[in-house]
């Protein structure tokens, strides 16, 4: 697996390129850490060259979400096939991360987000 980590605007920028399992999941977790302690409002996570996901890829994803809902931050995936949103609507994590079809769908989702908070 190999990461590129970027930023466009006010949105951290993680893609995922090839099998996030054991070993690789850490990368990803490391990713996250270091997008969360730069104190970025938005991390996307572009899957749309995510080819497989094990259950410790899953888990480098949920490991982070109290930290990232904690500080106000908010995740958002996109671009992930078919099988792999299968897997995360069978265990639900649906409803926990945001899944979005596209970047500018994901961008949307965020800018809609901080713009309502904004209000309140």
């Amino acid at each position: 697996m190999e990461l590129k980590v970027s930023n466009e605007e006010k949105f951290h920028i993680i893609q995922i390129i090839g099998d996030l399992d054991a070993s690789s999941s850490i990368l990803l977790d490391n990713a996250l850490e270091e997008a969360i302690t730069t104190n970025t409002k938005s991390i996307l996570i572009d899957c749309a060259e995510l080819h497989y996901i094990s259950s410790p890829g899953i888990g480098a994803f949920t490991s982070r979400l109290e930290e990232c809902i904690e500080k106000n931050i908010i995740m958002v995936l996109f671009g992930l096939n078919d099988k792999i949103v299968n897997v995360f609507r069978i265990l639900g994590l649906d409803q926990l991360i945001v899944i979005k079809i596209s970047k500018d769908d994901a961008k949307d989702y965020i800018n809609d987000a901080q713009f309502t908070s904004a209000l309140h």
